[in-house]
């Protein structure tokens, strides 16, 4: 029976172009990860590709980890021999999302840890919303395969799962437990150490000290605004107001020139991070995520005119806190 590297190198052999794998826009730590380690694999096959993504990466460790870690990918926008006839790999989301641009590429591969989506068909796909983070589903391909885990690849691939499940603390799976302890021995702690010691800029803690100051809370649903921050730096922020003592649930919200960007986190087993994010930017924008951590966009053109944003995302959200009886 063929591994499941085996089963993706089989579908990519007949590539009429080249083949390029493709994290969501503006990667994070665990889509990074999971690209660089399964460009690795593929290569073990004899498939070489390139790892190509849509939108820089601005948070300070997701950099580090890019730089210490020798990983190398490009802007889609830099690279000219993009065309349709090349195909993509789409790791840590899927095509359709609101998150991953369309290359103008075939897409016929995907592997995720999002909920699937019912619009989209590949010629291979490992699709696992159970799984706390992509490493982990890309970690187990090496253990499968009994392909030799380099350092570098493993000190990447346990850097995302960390970042992705908060420490191990979050949405954390079976197979994200059991990979983590494979992971270990092969893995560079000193490496992950200095990560995770570099996870904001000066720059960083300007805006989250102007942020904190717009905390609010409703019940236990806490709400934060940023002023046109990266899609990381919403996350962490929003990560910081959910380690409140008062708070289950918080949406974390930046207004930018092209519209608001909404993160969703909750601690809370009768409260989904995905559907409160969805909630939020219903007949919009678009949303999703996972049960403990979400995301959301709403177009600057979709936003009612004369509404204040505040206004919009905390009434929405308390609306849908309010329809579980919350």
């Amino acid at each position: 029976m063929a591994t499941r590297i085996e089963e993706l190198a089989a579908v990519l052999e007949s590539a009429p172009g080249g083949v390029f794998i493709q994290p969501h826009d503006v990667p994070d730590p665990d889509a990074i990860a999971s690209a660089f380690a399964l460009r690795y694999l593929l290569s073990r096959s004899g498939i070489e590709a390139r790892v190509v993504y849509d939108r820089e990466y601005d948070k300070i460790d997701t950099r580090r980890m890019v730089e210490l870690l020798g990983i190398d990918l490009s802007l889609a926008s830099e690279v000219a021999s993009l065309d349709e006839e090349d195909w993509i790999v789409v790791v840590d989301g899927q095509s359709g999302n609101a998150n991953i641009v369309d290359l103008g590429c075939v897409a016929v591969a995907a592997i995720d840890h999002h909920e699937p989506r019912s619009d989209a068909s590949y010629r291979y796909s490992d699709i696992r919303p159970d799984a706390g983070s992509c490493s982990s589903i890309v970690a187990e391909y090496f253990f499968e395969a009994g392909e030799p885990l380099p350092r570098l690849v493993a000190t990447a691939l346990v850097y995302g799962m960390f970042v992705d499940t908060d420490n191990l603390t979050r949405g954390v799976s079976e197979l994200d437990a059991l990979m983590f302890y494979r992971l270990r021995a092969f893995s560079d702690a000193e490496l992950i150490r200095r990560l995770r010691g570099s996870q904001i800029t000066l720059r960083d803690l300007s805006i989250y000290a102007d942020a904190f100051r717009t905390v609010e809370t409703y019940g236990r649903l806490g709400f934060l605004r940023l002023e046109d921050a990266d899609d990381s730096l919403i996350g962490a922020a929003n990560d910081i107001v959910l380690s409140l003592d008062e708070v289950d649930a918080s949406v974390a919200f930046s207004i930018r020139p092209e519209g608001v960007k909404i993160s969703a986190r909750s601690l809370s087993g009768g409260i989904r991070a995905d559907d409160l994010a969805r909630a939020v930017v219903s007949g919009l924008g678009f949303g999703g995520g996972h049960a403990h951590m979400a995301g959301g966009f709403i177009p600057a053109e979709a936003l009612p005119p004369g509404k204040p944003v505040a206004m919009l995302v905390k009434h929405r959200a308390i609306s849908y806190l309010e329809g579980l009886g919350g």
